[in-house]
Formats: C-alpha cells, structure tokens, sequence
C-alpha cells in the first residue's frame, strides 16, 4: 500500500500542494472565493469609508490582525488533524503571564521564558494524551483545560488579574513594538509563523502525517503511522503557537490580561479557520486559507468600527458569519461515513 506520505490515503490525494495551497481542489475553490469576498470588501471599504485607506488604519488592521492570525494558525493544525482547541485562549494568557510575573520577580528573561515555554507544552501534552489515549472528544478535553488552566491563573498563580510588563523583558519588547520598514514587527512575527507552519505541514513527514491522519485515520493506520503521538504533537504545536501569540500581545498592550479568557477570542479564531476553508472533516486546507480567513474578518470588523457599530452588534455579525462558515464547510467539505464515525469534534 502507498504511504499517504507519498500522496494517497484510501484512494485519494493527501492535498499536498505549495507552501501555502489551499490544500486539494476545493480547498483551493473556497480559497479563491474567500479571496475575491476580501478584495470586494477591501474596495468597497475603501471607496465609501473616510479613513480606510489611511496608512494609519490600514497599520491598525495590520497590528489588529496579526495575534489573530498566529492563533488561527496554530488552530489550523489541529482542525487539519480531525480535532478543536479551545484551550488555545487560555494557553495565551496564563504561561506569558506566568513569564511577566517570573521576570518582574527576578528570575531573569531565559528562566522566565523558559518556565512559560514548559506550561505551554504541558497544557499540549494535556490536551494531546486526553485526546488520542484516554479517546475523550477534543471538544470537550480542550474545553475542560482551557477553564482549568484559566482558574489556576486567576486564583493560584497571580496576585492580579491584569499582570504588567516589566522592563526586565524589555530586550525582547520589539516582538509587539515598532516597525521595520514601516511594517509592525507583531506582522512580521504573524508572518514568521506563517513560514514555519508552513514549512512543517507542507515539506516535513510528520506534517504530512497530519494531513493523513485527519484525511482517513483508518487508511493511515494500516500504513504503519501510529496516530496518537501524531495527535499530541499537533495539540502541543497548538499550544505553543498560542504561548507566541500571548508574549506578541503582552509586548504590544505593555501588560496580559488574563481575563481575556472570557472573551469571545477563541470564536474568532474558529471562524478565521473555517472560513478561510480548512474543513472541519479533516485533511484539507493550509496556511493561506488562514491568512485570507484573518485578513477578511479584520477588515470587516474594522469597517464595522469605523462605522461606529456597536461592540454587540459586531458579535452578532461574527456570530452570523461562523454559522454560515460553518454551514458552507458542511456542504463544501461533507463529512463522509468514516469521518462521522469518527465523533472527535
């Protein structure tokens, strides 16, 4: 049997396109129809909202965007591998926090870096052994810890809800400060991550098995791929990738909120993912359609504060706009017999 490393699973092409395909053709379908709702947007915006197009609004959109984007990315990964994160906000707040209260208390920048980095790691392997050993859906594990995770912050760990910046870690405040090139340093890292993930699900093994195994789990199996160590792999790189975006946000607002649990944080970053066209099913999508998926919900959320619409209005539209995501990835990416059996998300 070909392994589906070297382009099938059960009879059909592991999407195993550029860099940043879509993943497989109707990946790459939505991509181009997400694409083109974007650019019509973008123009209409342009054309009828005073102070769109300014250098200053577009650098707002940019920075607005950009620790969205890291999360969707890392959100992509696992939703490529079959399953959800919604420990992802969570995974933000709590170890960068840890990381600011570490520095502030004068354990020094690489220790403190360090012990953040390791509960990140620690939430993923959580997360992954629940998910592929103990066969506990996704949805339901990574509800569970991001909560939890949230109230060891918010009781055991910090003597405030909103932790500072301390000026220890200032030698790394560029991550989220300044520009280069008029380019804000935060899009930048958006755009590092991009490359790295990138790199990972579209020109390494364990990447492709990623593809794979939310492709047809069962066709992988019998390949000789052991799917579990897959799975904690994809839900610590989920989890990292959040560490990242937590330190990005905590350098560019001078201090981590860890109340931004109870936002409505981890909706937009399903919704960047699912409409943007990594199906739901598995196996399908890539970097770019996280990338088209952040640059469209920016851009009307932030024609839609221009407009002065309302903070509740603007969830009512987001709310909307997963729905229909979610509707066209059912018909779009229809889940087959295997897949339903599968019952992880």
């Amino acid at each position: 049997m070909q392994s589906p490393v070297e382009g099938q699973t059960a009879g059909r092409p592991v999407p195993v396109a550029g860099l940043f395909g879509g993943g497989g053709r109707i990946g790459f379908d939505q991509l181009k129809i997400v694409t083109l709702l974007f650019l019509v947007i973008f123009v209409v915006y342009s054309l009828v909202l005073p102070g769109f197009f300014s250098i200053g609004n577009l650098l707002t959109l940019m920075r607005t965007v950009a620790v969205l984007g890291i999360l969707g990315l890392g959100m992509a990964i696992v939703v490529i591998g079959r399953g959800i994160d919604l420990s992802m906000i969570a995974s933000l707040a709590v170890p960068s926090a840890l990381v600011l209260m570490l520095a502030a208390k004068g354990y020094g920048v690489v220790p403190a870096l360090a012990a953040g980095l390791l509960m990140a790691v620690a939430i993923g392997v959580l997360n992954g052994v629940l998910v592929a050993y103990a066969e506990i859906p996704s949805l339901f594990t990574t509800l569970a810890v991001g909560i939890g995770v949230a109230g060891i912050g918010q009781i055991g760990l910090f003597d405030y809800e909103i932790v500072s910046w301390p000026p220890e870690l200032d030698v790394i405040v560029w991550i989220g400060r300044g520009s280069v090139f008029g380019i804000p340093y935060s899009v930048l890292a958006f755009g590092a991550v991009a490359i790295l993930i990138g790199v990972f699900l579209r020109r390494t093994r364990p990447g492709m098995f990623v593809y794979a195994s939310g492709d047809n789990p069962g066709a992988t199996r019998l390949t000789g791929i052991s799917l579990r160590p897959v799975l904690v792999m994809q839900y610590i790189i989920s989890s990292c990738v959040a560490f990242f975006a937590g330190m990005v946000l905590a350098a560019s607002s001078a201090s981590m909120d860890t109340r931004i649990f109870n936002l409505t944080w981890i909706y937009d970053v399903i919704l960047v993912v699912v409409l943007g066209g990594i199906g739901l099913s598995g196996g399908r999508g890539g970097v770019a359609n996280v990338i088209i998926g952040t640059l469209l919900i920016g851009t009307i959320m932030n024609g839609l504060t221009i407009m002065n619409v309302s903070f509740e209005m603007q969830n009512l539209v987001r709310g909307l706009v997963l729905l229909v995501a979610v509707l066209a990835d059912s018909l779009i990416n229809p889940r087959n017999e295997e897949t339903s059996q599968q019952g992880d998300i």
